[in-house]
């Protein structure tokens, strides 16, 4: 590492330092806790919202927090971030393009809303803006709101995004149409498909026009079997492990080496804001290359075999719209397991757009796909013809 370098990343480290306290200052805040009283109502429905600086393209930016519903049917509270385009509505409303991010933590602290950097994190923010749509970007359950945050947990994800529409909706000055894209990138990407499915019956009142997905997660099982022999994948497992532990009422007893809890109990306490967050994720990587499962394969241990399975996204109505992107050098989302599973959208009707993205990994499929992806919201807003490489 160069000199320079060097000093850059210094910097970085005390700059991350400052936010994390910062993080953890405002979520314990009491604008994150809800009430018995407070919950009570419709979900999607708006408990408070106070306003943000700093919004792209001269846009209005505002912290909510709105009601949901937990994975027992019980009422919930969860936060986000709501960024309203400047001009005039049109006539109808403004559309609206829910974004559900990628992995960010599973600690509350962890929330995209108490993110410094939560308007560059928004993949596409500023073209979204300027088109004149609303942005609704929920944290999901457990983050910035009480935990444990269910990780990778579809239908609890699927409902924040759906209900973090309603919200705008329900939000005075917004003026927000029915009309809706989710859109989202990696644990985003199996948030806004679960989303999809969950919508007919959930949220029917919104209109879905499509559904973006860059690098989604979607066939769990495969996932971690193709992750789990690098560092970063047993980072994924763990967070996942260390979420369902808490979530589900599960013990890691005999499924994680005692000597490794430490490490994963550590790596549940970081957050993921910008790349310098990366280097302490790694060390823990490194950690449990050396000593982590007690068990020869998860995938064959229940009850973790059958929420794998729950919690992988079958196909979507074929009626919605959907378009995937991939980079070719994704080494988190292998691209065939993507590639197949638009052979099986596509199989079941579906019409979906698949972009490559050639020489892109894991981290950057959003951020180099969403020209392309906020062209066609665009176009699936306009009510043009959905493009299908069903047959390519």
């Amino acid at each position: 590492m160069s000199r320079g370098m060097g000093c850059a990343a210094a910097i970085a480290a005390a700059i991350a330092m400052a936010l994390a306290g910062h993080h953890s200052a405002l979520a314990q805040g009491a604008f994150y806790q809800a009430s018995p009283v407070e919950l009570a109502g419709q979900p999607g429905s708006l408990i408070r919202r106070e306003a943000m600086s700093g919004a792209p393209a001269g846009a209005s930016a505002y912290r909510v927090l709105y009601r949901s519903t937990g994975l027992k049917g019980e009422p919930i509270a969860v936060s986000g971030v709501v960024i309203v385009p400047a001009g005039e509505a049109p006539t109808g409303g403004r559309p609206v393009v829910a974004w559900a991010h990628p992995t960010s933590g599973i600690i509350p602290r962890c929330a995209p809303s108490l993110a410094h950097f939560i308007f560059l994190q928004i993949q596409g923010a500023k073209d979204i803006l300027e088109r004149g749509y609303i942005i609704a970007a929920t944290d999901y359950p457990g983050l910035g709101t009480p935990g444990p945050h269910p990780y990778l947990v579809g239908a609890s994800e699927g409902r924040a995004v759906l209900d973090a529409v309603r919200a705008v909706r329900n939000m005075d000055g917004a003026e927000a149409s029915n009309k809706t894209v989710l859109w989202g990138h990696s644990q985003g990407g199996q948030a806004v498909l679960y989303g999809g499915l969950l919508a007919k019956a959930y949220a029917p009142e919104l209109s879905i026009s499509g559904i973006a997905a860059a690098a989604p997660a979607t066939e769990l099982g495969t996932l971690i079997a193709n992750d789990l022999p690098t560092p970063g994948g047993k980072n994924l497992l763990a967070m996942t492990l260390w979420s369902w532990s808490r979530v589900f009422g599960l013990s890691l007893d005999g499924i994680v080496e005692p000597g490794a809890m430490a490490e994963v109990d550590r790596l549940a306490s970081d957050c993921l804001e910008s790349p310098i967050d990366v280097y302490p994720r790694e060390e823990v990587g490194k950690a449990l290359q050396k000593q982590f499962l007690a068990v020869d394969n998860l995938l064959t241990i229940q009850p973790w075999s059958t929420l794998l399975q729950e919690n992988t996204v079958g196909v979507l109505p074929p009626e919605i719209p959907i378009f995937l992107a991939q980079g070719t050098a994704d080494d988190t989302i292998t691209p065939y397991v993507t590639a197949s599973y638009k052979g099986k959208l596509c199989n079941a009707g579906s019409k979906v757009e698949y972009v490559t993205l050639p020489g892109v990994g894991h981290g950057l499929a959003a951020r180099d796909s969403a020209q392309a992806a906020v062209a066609w919201m665009s176009d699936r807003f306009a009510g043009g013809t959905p493009p299908d490489d069903c047959n390519s």
